[in-house]
């Protein structure tokens, strides 16, 4: 029982003896709590002082990832720069020297890795958090060191650090894939998504207009920006004002964004909408990821249906076909035309689709992993959940054919077989995947 419970539910009704003593006793008690209130008030600041500002391990902001520009990373001073300035030299005649964000990422890593061997400088940014199992981008890490990539470990938002790379290195462009994933888990951290994919694109913009010169930027947007769209495929003069998730409201904020920066600053910008990209080194909270990792578990795959059983289906675009599409807009990509902070003139603004333009069913999805990992797989039919899932995409990608010489040429069912022989070989047979 509370001690709440030993006050009578009608105070009107309860009557204080009025003795001496009791006036005496009750001015001592009010005394006596007033005393303790005050040195638990000392003890509670204190406390305060202490988690706040003096232990930033056990500090919620600290661990926050919607907070992560106050985490403490650890750059500069003489050996730091000479990796920085060996990473960006460019190798190759009329190479670029570009900075990617997001380098231990799945696309950031295969990105990081095309440019590299092509001959191009090129320079990671990554804060390793911990949306999905930072062993994985530690990996990918090592593997851009073996081609001679460094990723420099800070965020986006520390402006000091970005300005600080600018100084050592003019890069000439930059591939800003660094962004907080995924649509569901807006409903858990919404914070990170306002905090990486909009004022950590703000701060990079901030750095590179001020630039001299400016660098020309190619940036990942999202296929969610079609929201609600039931126009297919879908085309970049479409509507995108419908957002279903905030993940796609974040994306959609930062096409707005980049058209206000290239606008007053001179910016040269490239978005491009990637659509359900997939392959090795792939990210874990991706659906043919944990479908696979599930399957060898034994556990059965949810497989969502929309109302009155509508098949629920994506653009699946393998990963190697999102590398030279990247690419081909990078080298497409115009010099940006302000100096300084200061526009000179028009300035080039583009966006295109990155799909497959081959929606296939999560269903049919399924079977393909079932025949590669030989393994017969319990299907749970489940109703698509209000969580910002849309039921389809599918990319019209005429303008990125045209423009930027684009076209797919990987399959759903061979590009699941590469990645099933990668996810089999980085988790030893899937026991790795399955502790």
């Amino acid at each position: 029982m509370s001690h709440l419970d030993d006050f009578p539910s009608t105070p009107g009704k309860f009557k204080m003896e009025k003795s001496p003593f009791i006036h005496s006793r009750m001015r001592w008690h009010w005394q006596s709590s007033l005393a303790k209130l005050s040195f638990w008030s000392l003890i509670f600041m204190g406390v305060i002082f202490i988690f706040f500002f003096r232990s930033p391990s056990s500090n919620p902001i600290a661990q926050d990832p919607s907070r992560r520009s106050l985490r403490t990373y650890n750059w500069g001073g003489p050996v730091w720069e000479k990796r920085v300035r060996s990473s960006a030299r460019v190798l190759s005649r009329n190479g670029f020297s570009v900075l990617v964000t997001g380098a231990a990422g799945f696309v950031g890593t295969h990105v990081s890795a095309a440019l590299k061997k092509r001959g191009d400088g090129v320079l990671g940014l990554d804060n390793f958090n911990d949306y999905y199992d930072p062993s994985l981008k530690r990996a990918r890490q090592a593997l851009l060191e073996r081609s001679g990539v460094f990723i420099v470990e800070g965020d986006i938002n520390d402006s000091a650090l970005l300005r600080k790379l600018f100084e050592v290195v003019a890069f000439t462009h930059v591939m800003h894939l660094a962004a907080q994933a995924g649509v569901r888990y807006a409903m858990e951290n919404p914070g990170s998504y306002v905090h990486s994919n909009i004022a950590g694109f703000v701060s990079l913009l901030e750095v590179c207009k001020s630039a001299n010169p400016q660098p020309a930027i190619v940036w990942a947007s999202s296929s969610s920006v079609y929201g609600l769209n039931s126009k297919v495929p879908f085309s970049e003069k479409d509507r995108t004002d419908q957002p279903a998730s905030l993940y796609a409201a974040t994306k959609k904020a930062g096409e707005e964004i980049a058209h206000t920066y290239n606008h007053i600053y001179g910016l040269s910008l490239t978005g491009l909408r990637f659509f359900t990209v997939y392959g090795p080194w792939g990210r874990p909270d991706m659906a043919y990821f944990f479908f696979t990792r599930d399957i060898l578990k034994g556990k059965s795959i949810p497989i969502f249906e929309a109302a009155n059983h509508g098949m629920v289906a994506r653009d699946f675009t393998y990963i190697d076909d999102i590398v030279k599409g990247c690419l081909a807009a990078l080298d497409t990509a115009k010099k940006s035309t302000g100096s300084g902070g200061k526009k000179k003139g028009p300035a080039q603004l583009r966006v295109y689709n990155l799909g497959n333009t081959s929606p296939v069913p999560v269903s049919e999805l399924v079977s393909i992993l079932e025949r590669l990992l030989k393994v017969k797989v319990k299907r749970n039919f489940m109703k698509l959940p209000r969580n910002g899932d849309v039921q389809f995409t599918h990319a019209n990608i005429s303008l990125a054919q045209r423009e930027l010489g684009y076209k797919p040429t990987t399959d759903l069912q061979t590009g699941l077989k590469k990645f099933v022989r990668w996810y089999l070989g980085f988790y030893s047979d899937g026991k790795k995947a399955a502790e």
